[in-house]
């Protein structure tokens, strides 16, 4: 097997959500990182966007590296196609597996789980535990509620102009990917970076 050319770890809804523009960008998502010679690393179920990011990857010729906690393999919730699947003992260690395997992050929309894990890499990266690219994929306004709070907060001096800085936000994947991939001091294989 080829090593890829990068390694994304993407955050996201384990539902597809009410907008299908949220799975188109799931599908454009997976489809990039396989026409790039990526690897996904993601939180390795079959359901949703997670399932769909993961489907585009593979059918692309991408790798996919699922990591998800025995709890829900138990549920039946695990996408046993995936390149490689690591079955790990609990939330924590499922995280820390995810940041260890990635070059850069992105979240695209999903619930509690994809905010507590976009929220978890941000203030990692700024106490300096990892120096990758961090993205925020605002398909269709999904995150522009978010975007606002986080100006309250900036507004309100709980936060910096140089914290947010440390996050890319942008609502065309085509667009925020490569930036991600170059900011982490790789590059997008070769054969289709004219997309």
């Amino acid at each position: 097997m080829t090593a890829p050319a990068f390694s994304l770890c993407v955050y996201c809804g384990s539902r597809p959500g009410a907008n299908s523009a949220f799975a188109d960008s799931a599908r454009a998502v997976g489809q990039w990182i396989g026409d790039h010679g990526g690897q996904l690393v993601y939180g390795g179920g079959r359901n949703g966007l997670m399932g769909i990011v993961a489907d585009a990857t593979m059918a692309a010729g991408g790798q996919v590296v699922g990591i998800i906690p025995k709890a829900l393999v138990e549920r039946e919730w695990a996408h046993h196609g995936c390149t490689e699947l690591h079955v790990v003992d609990n939330m924590h260690e499922r995280k820390r597996l995810m940041a260890d395997k990635a070059d850069a992050f992105l979240a695209l929309p999903g619930g509690i789980g994809t905010f507590e894990e976009f929220f978890e890499v941000w203030a990692w990266r700024q106490l300096g535990y990892h120096d990758k690219p961090v993205g925020l994929l605002n398909v269709a306004g999904y995150y522009d509620g978010l975007m606002a709070f986080l100006r309250t907060g900036l507004d309100q001096q709980f936060m910096s102009g140089v914290q947010m800085k440390l996050i890319r936000v942008d609502g065309d994947a085509h667009r925020l990917l490569p930036e991600l991939v170059q900011a982490a001091g790789l590059s997008p294989a070769a054969r289709l970076d004219a997309i």
